[in-house]
C-alpha cells in the first residue's frame, strides 16, 4: 500500500514565526531522503511557499493556491491549472464592485503570473499582506482600479472586517460555479474571503496527484476549516493541537502543535515507506 503524506503549511507545518523549525527540517529532509512521499497543500503561491519552506528538500509536486495549481517546486512548471471563465470572472467583478470591495486579483497577465491591487484602496490587512511579500516578483501595484481585473484570473482575495467579508461570502456561496472560503487571518484581526473556481480545492488537487502517482492512500495534516475537504478525501487525517475546533472534530487524531514540530514528529514515528 503506497501512502501519500500531505500537510498544510500555515498554522500546521509552519510555526508562529512563519517558518519550518530546524528540528522539523532535520526530520523531514531525512525522511524525504529515505523516499517518503511527502508534499504540501497550501493557499499560498509557489513564490510565497518557497520562502517559508526554504531548506526543505521537496521532490514531489506541490499544491498551491488552495488547489488551483499543482506545480513542480524546483522549476515552477504547472502540472494542473484552473482558471475562471470570462463569464465567471465578470460576475465576480460585478459583485465586488457593487459591494465596494477592492480585492487582490491573481492572474496571468501577458503570460506572467501577477498579483494586482489598487494602491489607493489599501486597508491594514492588505498592507500586512504586502509587508510579508516585499520583493515578490508577482506584485503589480495599480494607481486606481484600471487594469485590476486584467488577464486570465484564477484567484481573488478580499481582506477586511468580518461582517463585510461575510456579506460577500454569502453571495458567492450561492453560485455553484465558484468556491468561496472565509476565515480569520492567522495572528491578525482581519478576515479573508477567497474566491476560486469551483474545482479549485486541495482535495481535488490531491486526488489528481494520487491518481497520477498511483498512490493507494492519503494521510493529511491541517489546522483550519479550509482543510476539511482534504480531510474528507484522506484515509487518515490529523489536526495539530492549535487547530480550530471544527477541524479537530473531523480528524482521525490530534498531533502536537505547530510550535512543537507535531507533523514532523508524527511522520518520524508512524510514516511507512
Amino acid at each position: 500500500m503506497r501512502t501519500l503524506y500531505v500537510t498544510d503549511l500555515d498554522g500546521t507545518l509552519l510555526d508562529t514565526h512563519d517558518r519550518i523549525s530546524p528540528e522539523s527540517l532535520r526530520i523531514l529532509n531525512g525522511l524525504i531522503e529515505r523516499g517518503l512521499p511527502f508534499t504540501y497543500a497550501t493557499a499560498r503561491s509557489l513564490e510565497s511557499a518557497s520562502v517559508v519552506t526554504r531548506g526543505l528538500h521537496m521532490t514531489m509536486p506541490v499544491v498551491v493556491y488552495n488547489g488551483a495549481f499543482i506545480v513542480e517546486p524546483g522549476t515552477g512548471k504547472r502540472l494542473s491549472s484552473l482558471f475562471f471563465t470570462a463569464e465567471e470572472a465578470g460576475y465576480v467583478k460585478r459583485v465586488l464592485q457593487g459591494a465596494g470591495i477592492s480585492p487582490l486579483v491573481y492572474a496571468y497577465v501577458d503570460q506572467v503570473e501577477r498579483v494586482s491591487w489598487d494602491t489607493t484602496r489599501e486597508n491594514e490587512g492588505i498592507k500586512a499582506y504586502l509587508a510579508k511579500r516585499r520583493g515578490d516578483r508577482r506584485l503589480r501595484p495599480l494607481q486606481g482600479a484600471g487594469g485590476l481585473y486584467d488577464g486570465e484570473v484564477f484567484y481573488y482575495t478580499c481582506i477586511g472586517e468580518k461582517e463585510e467579508m461575510a456579506r460577500i461570502q454569502a453571495i458567492f456561496a450561492r453560485d455553484v460555479r465558484l468556491r468561496c472560503t472565509m476565515q480569520q487571518e492567522l495572528y491578525r484581526p482581519e478576515y479573508w474571503c477567497e474566491i476560486m473556481p469551483c474545482k479549485a480545492t486541495k482535495a481535488e488537487a490531491i486526488k489528481t496527484l494520487k491518481h497520477l502517482w498511483e498512490f493507494d492512500r492519503v494521510i493529511s495534516f491541517g489546522d483550519a476549516i479550509n482543510d476539511i475537504p482534504m480531510f474528507e478525501l484522506s484515509d487518515a487525517c490529523y489536526a495539530v493541537e492549535n487547530a480550530v475546533p471544527g477541524l479537530k472534530k473531523a480528524a482521525t487524531g490530534i498531533v502536537e502543535g505547530n510550535d512543537r514540530d507535531g507533523v514532523a514528529k508524527w511522520l518520524q514515528e508512524h510514516a511507512e515507506f
